[in-house]
């Protein structure tokens, strides 16, 4: 009984910080966009999409055992390649022009 408590617990926090997660990140993605669609600059743009890709990835890399049943390992692998390519993105929009 107490192992069925505990899994439910971490299943909670991990629901609730990848909420938090998501909606933090939907902000920066959205503000981000807004400020390329205002200024048209390049660099602005990428940094919207390099935090949608981070953003994506933390949500599918917390739901993919939930929702899709595909094991921890590979959600958090997932997770990890799309933090990887939003970070690169990012790295990108802060050296262009």
């Amino acid at each position: 009984m107490a192992h069925d408590t505990a899994t439910t617990s971490i299943a909670t926090g991990i629901i609730v910080v990848k909420t938090g997660i998501l909606v933090l990140g939907g902000l920066i993605t959205y503000f981000s966009w807004k400020a390329y669609r205002k200024t048209g600059t390049g660099a602005l743009r990428a940094l919207a999409l390099g935090f949608g890709i981070v953003t994506l990835g933390a949500l599918l890399g917390g739901t993919m055992d939930f929702i899709l049943g595909v094991n921890l390992a590979t959600g958090i692998l997932i997770d990890a390649i799309l933090t990887f390519v939003g970070f690169a993105v990012i790295t990108y929009s802060l050296y262009a022009d």
